[in-house]
């Protein structure tokens, strides 16, 4: 009875328009933040290299085949490339200097032997996550980071062997050895695979190996650096690409796409994300001028509900319990679109080569939930100061 009396002065037509701009607002928001978390962990898992992280070079030019000009990074050039606003850190590839060949060393794998180059890379870079990444000279076995096309290139040699191909973890049992030397010194090192990368062509080992293989094999000798990593900003893509082209440097196709990708989509769902909050808030104010003007109609039904003696915070608690409802229905209906609209674009993703995964983010949840508590808190605080100012009145 109570409720039928503070409530009969509804306006249904404002009412409606106030949902289903909430209900879309909701829908988009939940779906940008989805999204935008799902674009920018896009790549990771399957590279060792981190979000927005390429390796760069110079390019080589005609200059570089006279020995006019040369292609590695002074510590000048690497600390003027990190002092740029768009750059996160740059940190140098460091490479071997001395002579390097890998071959296998398995009784059940015919004999395969190439030279090489090894590399190191900054260990917050790696992605590839192993307790078997460490190495001290009194280790036998030496983790590595393969190449993908190490193992492309293994599996075409026992093709043409007339021996069977191996898988990912086939090859990680494989027994490998390098074979370092200089002049003078020549030694075997057993080698084992804990992980593959499809973002550098060299083999990675661990920093402490590095550095005590040139220390021993290339003692004095001037460590140039020819690769560094640069981290970018989130969205600035376009920016780091534009210092390359300046700076005449240049990276794998695949990572500039990815980086590329990455970005221009970053930054559409960003766009997408602001607008839907503010659709949000818009309609969520909408909400609550429905409330008041609710309250303005039926002023003299809450002067006279309160010159009976009923409290204020009981004439509250239906108004608020009222609007919470209509919320919470607009949160059910809009996290119900979102799981309709989450299957469509997965799809739509997965169909264009982008495999973002299926899982739901918790950071959009919690948004919808936030969302939920500022609007009941927002209603609460509004339904109290109208009854109290009816009540004054």
């Amino acid at each position: 009875m109570l409720r039928k009396l503070l409530f009969r002065h509804q306006d249904k037509r404002q009412l409606i328009i106030a949902i289903i701009g909430s209900f879309l607002g909701m829908t988009f928001l939940i779906t940008s933040i989805h999204y935008l978390i799902k674009v920018n962990e896009f790549g990771e898992g399957a590279d060792i290299l981190g979000p927005n992280t390429i390796i760069v070079q110079k390019k080589v030019t005609s200059s570089n085949t006279l020995n006019i000009a040369k292609t590695d990074f002074s510590p000048r050039e690497i600390e003027l490339i990190k002092a740029e606003s768009f750059i996160i850190d740059v940190k140098p590839v460091i490479t071997n200097n001395f002579d390097v060949s890998l071959e296998t060393d398995d009784p059940l794998v015919p004999r395969f032997r190439t030279d090489v180059f090894i590399q190191t890379l900054d260990k917050d870079f790696l992605d590839v996550k192993s307790k078997e990444w460490h190495w001290d000279p009194n280790d036998t076995i030496v983790p590595i980071i393969m190449p993908r096309e190490f193992l492309v290139m293994l599996n075409t040699f026992a093709s043409a062997s007339g021996i069977g191909q191996v898988s990912d973890e086939v090859a990680k049992d494989i027994r490998f050895r390098f074979t370092l030397k200089s002049e003078d010194k020549k030694e075997w090192v057993t080698a084992r695979i804990i992980g593959f990368t499809n973002s550098v062509s060299s083999i990675l080992v661990p920093e402490t190996f590095m550095t005590w293989a040139n220390n021993r094999y290339a003692p004095g000798k001037e460590n140039k650096i020819t690769q560094i990593m640069i981290s970018g900003q989130e969205s600035e893509f376009g920016l780091v690409e534009n210092m390359l082209k300046t700076r005449h440097l240049e990276s794998k196709n695949a990572q500039m796409v990815a980086g590329r990708l990455k970005s221009m989509v970053g930054t559409l769902i960003l766009i997408v994300l602001g607008i839907s909050v503010i659709a949000v808030f818009l309609s969520g104010l909408v909400l609550i001028q429905y409330l008041q003007l609710l309250l303005s109609k039926n002023t003299y039904e809450v002067r006279t509900l309160l010159r009976l003696g009923f409290h204020p915070t009981l004439l509250t608690k239906h108004f608020f319990y009222y609007f919470s409802k209509v919320f919470g229905i607009i949160a059910v209906l809009s996290l119900s679109a979102f799981f309709v609209a989450k299957l469509f674009l997965d799809s739509l993703f997965e169909d264009g080569g982008i495999y973002i995964g299926r899982t739901i983010t918790l950071t959009s949840i919690c948004a919808l939930i936030l969302a939920y508590v500022i609007f009941a808190v927002a209603s609460f605080l509004s339904a109290r100061k109208g009854i109290l100012q009816s009540n004054n009145g």
